[in-house]
Order: structure tokens, then C-alpha cells, then sequence
């Protein structure tokens, strides 16, 4: 153990790296740190013994520990995640947290004078591992939930992800950037966590992120931002039914331009909420009067 605690320290600090170790086994080989304290590493067979070898030298390597394992907890379910995926973070939880009380849509009743019965409609733009559209379907199965990326990539793995948690969601390959303009009136909330990491905010990230996250799901151009956020935006302006929600993860540096940017373009009761490190994180808005403004 302490062996593979000094390796892991060439990489990461005390405590992180004992964190990755302690993820690694419980994870990889559900063993918990009271197993290893009573022994269990020293009664690993051999070939466990070289399964953990080579999952260690991955690590000392930089490679992150969930694509190590290939699972990644968000909320209280283990996602999948290749390289192909952004690693789920527990901030971009609070995008599905209490999701229908905070648009004021509900998930269990009828929704909209004239439409008794239909069920609310809920989108995810650039869904990644599908962290955000299963925990969806999963926690509000009255909804229905379609999921949106461009790779190839990441929607099998998600989809994959869907079949193995029983989650009803219907993945589609689009382009974020250019979303259907015929889509009118179609969702209830639509929901994201775009690319928004600026090329000049690189020196400032993890290596073991820039080495092996997948670039076209974190950054955009240091000259524009906001570029997902105002597409979306403008696609909300015809997609959203009367009433309906928008609910992005944003860039903390962002936060006020992301509210001016989103009430520039008519959306309503805009609002900007804080995660637990009181960073700018979540902006919600409404699009009260469905119109073409662009």
C-alpha cells in the first residue's frame, strides 16, 4: 500500500493521491480501505495482483482514475466514461437537482391548457456519458427525454450507459451549433452543459484533463464565450413550448454575461445560482412568449 501510495505521489499530492488509491480499489476491485487495512491487497491472487500493477502505472501516467476504472459516480449512480466523454462533475448535478421544481414544470400532471396528458418534454444538449438525460429519465420517468451530441463516441456510450440503467432517452446525433430551426414550439426544458472553457484559461487546468478529456466537449474561442449559450439560446427561442425553461452549467467567469446575454434575447426571470463553493455555476430562464427574434 504505501508503495502505491510514493508512486502515485510522483503524480498527485498526499491526500489526492490516497484518494485516487481508494477510489481505484473500491471502484476496480470493491475492496474498502477497512479490507485494506485487514489485508486484502496481500491475499490478491496474481492475476489480481497484475491487474493492479497495471492499473497503477496508468495512474502514474496521469491518466484519470475514472477512465482507469471506467466508472464515474454522479449523484447516486456509476456512469460508464471512456476517453471519448467528459468525466461527470458533482457541480453539473445541480442541473438535474429538484429539475421540475425549479422550472415550475411538473413532471407528474398535465402541462399546458389544451395539451391534457402529454408528457414534459426534456432536452440535454451535448450529453456526453448521458449523466444529465438518464439521471433525468430515471428520477421523473413521467418525462420524456430526448439527448443530443455530435460524437459518435459519446453517444454509444451513453446510449450504453441508458441500456444498462433501464433509462428511457432518445439519442440523436446534432450539432449544437446548428439546431434544427424547423423545431417549433417541441420542449418543455431544454437543458446543458456546453463547451465553455476559453483556450486562454489552458494554463490553469489540470494536465491529466488536457491529456485526455475530450477537447470538443471543453473549450470554445477566447474572442466568443458564450458561442453555445447564445445558439442554444436562440434555438429555445422557437424549440421552447410557452413557459418553457432553459438550464445551463456555466463558466463562474461568465455568470453575469451569461444572464445579459440571455435577457438580450427576451427570456424572462433569469437567474444565476452559486454551487457550494459560492462560484457562479447554474443559470435558469424563462421564455415566456415564444418568438423569432433573430
Amino acid at each position: 500500500m504505501k508503495e502505491y501510495l510514493a508512486r502515485l505521489q510522483t503524480v498527485y499530492d498526499m491526500n489526492e493521491a490516497r484518494s485516487i488509491l481508494r477510489m481505484l480499489l473500491e471502484d476496480a476491485f470493491g475492496l474498502s480501505w477497512v479490507d485494506v487495512c485487514l489485508g486484502a491487497l496481500e491475499r490478491m491472487d496474481a492475476s489480481e495482483r497484475e491487474r493492479l500493477e497495471g492499473m497503477v502505472a496508468e495512474l502514474e501516467k496521469g491518466r484519470p482514475v475514472q477512465y482507469v476504472t471506467g466508472k464515474a459516480w454522479f449523484g447516486e449512480r456509476t456512469f460508464h466514461v471512456e476517453e471519448g466523454v467528459l468525466i461527470p462533475r458533482p457541480e453539473t448535478e445541480m442541473l438535474t437537482k429538484n429539475l421540475f421544481d425549479k422550472t415550475g414544470v411538473s413532471a407528474n400532471e398535465s402541462i399546458g391548457e389544451g395539451r391534457v396528458g402529454d408528457r414534459p418534454t426534456v432536452l440535454d444538449i451535448g450529453c456526453g456519458s448521458g449523466c444529465i438525460a438518464i439521471t433525468v429519465a430515471l428520477d421523473y420517468p413521467e418525462a420524456k427525454v430526448t439527448a443530443w451530441d455530435i460524437s459518435d463516441d459519446a453517444l454509444a456510450i451513453a446510449a450504453g450507459n441508458a441500456g444498462m440503467m433501464g433509462a428511457k432517452v432518445e439519442f440523436v446525433k446534432q450539432d449544437a451549433l446548428n439546431a434544427p430551426e424547423d423545431d417549433v414550439e417541441k420542449w418543455d426544458v431544454i437543458v446543458s452543459n456546453p463547451p465553455y472553457i476559453c483556450n486562454k484559461e489552458v494554463a490553469e487546468m489540470e494536465k491529466n484533463v488536457l491529456d485526455y478529456e475530450p477537447h470538443l466537449a471543453l473549450f470554445v474561442p477566447d474572442d466568443d464565450p458564450l458561442l453555445f449559450y447564445r445558439r442554444i439560446a436562440e434555438y429555445g427561442l422557437h424549440a421552447l413550448k410557452p413557459g418553457g425553461h432553459l438550464r445551463f452549467e456555466i463558466n463562474s467567469a461568465y455568470g453575469k454575461e451569461t444572464v445579459q446575454l440571455l435577457e438580450s434575447l427576451g427570456y424572462e426571470d433569469v437567474a444565476l445560482q452559486k454551487d457550494e463553493f459560492r462560484n457562479d455555476r447554474i443559470v435558469g430562464a424563462v421564455m415566456r412568449n415564444n418568438h423569432k427574434t433573430f
